[in-house]
């Protein structure tokens, strides 16, 4: 779904918009959204949101200014209303599509057999904090077998010891009966490789965890583009490999 040139440079023509959401309805049920181009896709997301109204100028407006379906759901509620036709419903609604996402994830991940390698989390991890503007670290918890049991945001702004503290990330493992455990933060930067403090606190985290018969599988840092995993790079070496 790339936007063409005429797209860019041409704002969308006015026309009889009489029965256009149905046609895009139609469009949608006949072959998905492969079809679709950037905007049409928010347009057709807005009309379940937007009453009444064209949506088209909206979803060109949305394009214009962040550029891709992606970067609209990376925006906060805050950007989105600095767009003319978004409303506080309609930021709502955008943000809820992304918190859907995100939570198919991982209940797709949830489901798999047994976690074999980062490759396995790492849509997940993407969906989670890709785009996010604030640091934040979060936790997958792990059975014995591998298994996902659950995922939880911890820390949210600066991620250091003073904000995540290895006793207080031991406490919630076992609170949910987790063995293991996978650690996943962003760089909102867009630079996944990991600080000499990421990995000092890593190392922290790791020794807490192993007081307690706790394994640490891996901490994968998401960028903008890519993502770092501690394990794949020697930084974790242990004998609970995942």
């Amino acid at each position: 779904m790339n936007l063409g040139e005429d797209f860019k440079n041409k704002p969308p023509k006015k026309e009889n918009y009489s029965g256009h959401r149905n046609r895009l309805r139609d469009k949608f049920n006949k072959g998905g959204l492969d079809a679709f181009l950037d905007h049409e896709v928010l347009e057709l997301a807005l009309t379940y949101v937007v009453p009444r109204k064209d949506t088209k100028p909206v979803a060109w407006n949305l394009i214009k200014k962040f550029g891709s379906v992606s970067n609209v759901f990376d925006a906060n509620k805050e950007e989105l209303q600095d767009i003319k036709g978004i409303g506080q419903e309609a930021a709502v609604f955008i943000l809820l599509l992304r918190a859907i996402i995100r939570r198919y994830f991982l209940d797709e991940l949830k489901n798999r057999n047994v976690i074999k390698s980062p490759e396995d989390v790492i849509k997940y991890c993407q969906a989670s904090l890709g785009g996010e503007k604030d640091e934040i670290f979060e936790i997958i918890y792990l059975s014995s077998r591998n298994t996902v049991i659950n995922s939880e945001r911890i820390a949210i702004g600066t991620i250091d010891r003073a904000s995540v503290s290895p006793r207080k990330v031991v406490q919630n493992a076992l609170k949910t009966n987790a063995a293991g455990m996978i650690f996943v933060h962003n760089h909102p930067s867009g630079e996944p490789k990991p600080s000499s403090e990421d990995i000092e606190l890593t190392d922290e985290l790791i020794k807490a965890a192993y007081t307690l018969g706790l394994a640490v599988h891996d901490h994968i840092i998401i960028g903008s583009k890519n993502y770092y995993s501690f394990r794949a790079n020697g930084l974790i070496k242990n004998r609970n490999i995942m």
